[in-house]
């Protein structure tokens, strides 16, 4: 076939409109408004695997696109992602970006560095019992004093009771121990003691803490000069009623581990303590006023000693008085 200068002509002046066509195209797509464009369709078998995206489509606008059809399928691991995409964000965090302090390289200034809570030493004084026994005519007294953190403390602590009439004798064990949690409800305690009824120093070791149902228990062991072994166990219960009025039962127990009559002590469970409270919780739940009944009794060996010692092996006294902190 026989192609004249003239067609040659033609064809090249028409290639020319096509490419110039094409060029203009893509210059006007880059300003294009895809706003109103539905892609609600289903996309999934669309393969972008040729798509070239290296060119400027920072002035695109796809505000109004529909992108709600699936699209699961679709194949992006051709796409060409190295076009110009400002605003993004990009490179390595500097070295000093985040200090383990979280200080971020801030100097604390003339107050140095903040202390945290748990660090700060602190003290504080509890008075769990100060009443008045009519029946039994004395004054019953347990309070406790510490200094320390939440980790370690020092404690100082006295029980006892004191005598209104006669001789005004004063019978307590105080003690002086060594305080640390053992775990999330449990403490224990280690130190020295001394009780003013037998006149006598002892070492002590105890564990305090909350059992189950929040039953507050104590178990403290007090080993004296003489080898005498005492065991004292408690437990205490608070009954809330409402937001002020408390109900609170406990109970307490003695035990020894031999005799020693000069004192009056059996061998053994020596004697059951129990008390109900009925308390009013006031200033902020710092003071609470108390009145309620206390029962004592000897157990074991120690029942037929008193008998002997015409002393009583059971009573029982109206109590009134305060508990307070702070």
């Amino acid at each position: 076939m026989k192609i004249s200068k003239k067609n040659l002509s033609f064809i090249g002046l028409s290639s020319l409109v096509l490419l110039t066509s094409s060029f203009a195209t893509a210059a006007e797509m880059s300003n294009m408004d895809h706003s109103g464009m539905d892609m609600s369709g289903d996309m999934s078998n669309m393969d972008h695997s040729g798509m070239d995206m290296s060119g400027d489509m920072s002035n695109m606008d796809h505000s109004g696109m529909d992108m709600s059809g699936d699209m699961s399928g679709m194949d992006h691991s051709g796409m060409d992602m190295s076009g110009d995409m400002p605003g993004m964000q990009g490179g390595q965090p500097p070295a000093d970006a985040r200090s383990p302090d979280y200080s971020n390289g801030v100097p604390y200034g003339q107050y140095g560095k903040p202390m945290m809570m748990g660090s700060m030493p602190l003290w504080g004084v509890s008075v769990d019992d100060l009443g008045y026994q009519f029946d039994e005519d004395q004054i019953n007294f347990e309070a406790t004093g510490w200094y320390g953190t939440d980790s370690n403390r020092i404690r100082l602590r006295t029980e006892g009771s004191a005598q209104t009439k006669d001789d005004k004798e004063i019978d307590s064990l105080s003690s002086l121990a060594y305080w640390k949690p053992l775990s999330i409800f449990w403490n224990g305690e280690a130190g020295v003691a001394y009780d003013t009824e037998n006149d006598n120093a002892a070492v002590m070791a105890g564990i305090v803490g909350t059992a189950p149902y929040f039953i507050e228990t104590d178990a403290r062991a007090y080993l004296y000069t003489d080898g005498q072994l005492r065991l004292d166990l408690g437990a205490e219960y608070e009954w809330r009623l409402d937001q002020h009025w408390v109900v609170i039962p406990e109970v307490g127990l003695t035990a020894f581990s031999k005799d020693d009559h000069d004192n009056g002590i059996t061998k053994g469970f020596n004697e059951m303590e129990t008390e109900v409270r009925l308390t009013y919780e006031t200033f902020s739940r710092q003071l609470a006023p108390y009145v309620g009944v206390s029962y004592e009794t000897a157990l074991g060996k120690a029942r037929g000693q008193r008998r002997q010692e015409n002393e009583s092996v059971d009573s029982s006294s109206l109590t009134a008085g305060v508990k307070f902190w702070f």
